[in-house]
């Protein structure tokens, strides 16, 4: 069954770590949401998107990357081993990890907030072929993502964004969401 743009802009929603299943998601479903994210609209050409992919080990290893660094940056008195074991299993319930990062155009031809703009429309290119693949997917961007080129290597001009979750999961527990009328967020302008 073929479904209709308005239906799965519609029907996107944030589905978390701790509702994914086990079942891998194919490399090849991978790489076509990667390449929808290239698709995304750039103003000079500047495609300032980049990701970092992390899969089996390589998650795991970056939550315990980001439940350390929660350890070191946070004060003794602020410290939760609740959060610290939620960012570690966090990692672990997911299938794949997807660092969001850009790359700023050395030539700063156009302002940044464009070029974050860019990536985010990328990441929604992501997220509606997660959608209509059936893949639970959010864009999670905690303070610890400022800390990744402590773990790799970053270009010069390149910053972490967040980190967008992705896993398979029991549709019949994919919440409900509502919007506020739009006629509510519109104002038709005539002179």
């Amino acid at each position: 069954m073929t479904r209709d743009i308005n239906d799965i802009i519609r029907e996107r929603r944030s589905v978390f770590p701790a509702q994914y299943i086990e079942k891998p998601i194919d490399k090849v479903l991978i790489d076509q949401i990667l390449e929808n994210a290239n698709w995304a609209p750039t103003h000079k050409k500047t495609e300032p998107w980049r990701f970092k992919i992390f899969r089996e080990e390589a998650k795991d290893r970056l939550g315990e990357f980001l439940a350390n660094t929660y350890l070191d940056i946070t004060p003794d008195d602020k410290f939760s081993p609740f959060k610290y074991k939620k960012i570690v299993d966090k990692c672990k319930a997911t299938d794949t990890i997807v660092a969001i990062c850009m790359q700023r155009d050395p030539k700063e031809r156009v302002p940044e907030w464009e070029e974050v703009s860019a990536v985010a429309m990328a990441v929604q290119n992501m997220w509606l072929t997660c959608e209509v693949n059936d893949i639970g997917c959010y864009w999670s961007s905690p303070v610890l993502k400022d800390y990744l080129s402590d773990l790799l290597t970053l270009e010069e001009g390149e910053r972490c964004l967040g980190f967008f979750y992705m896993g398979y999961y029991n549709k019949d527990e994919k919440g409900e969401s509502k919007r506020g009328s739009i006629l509510n967020k519109t104002e038709w302008v005539q002179f």
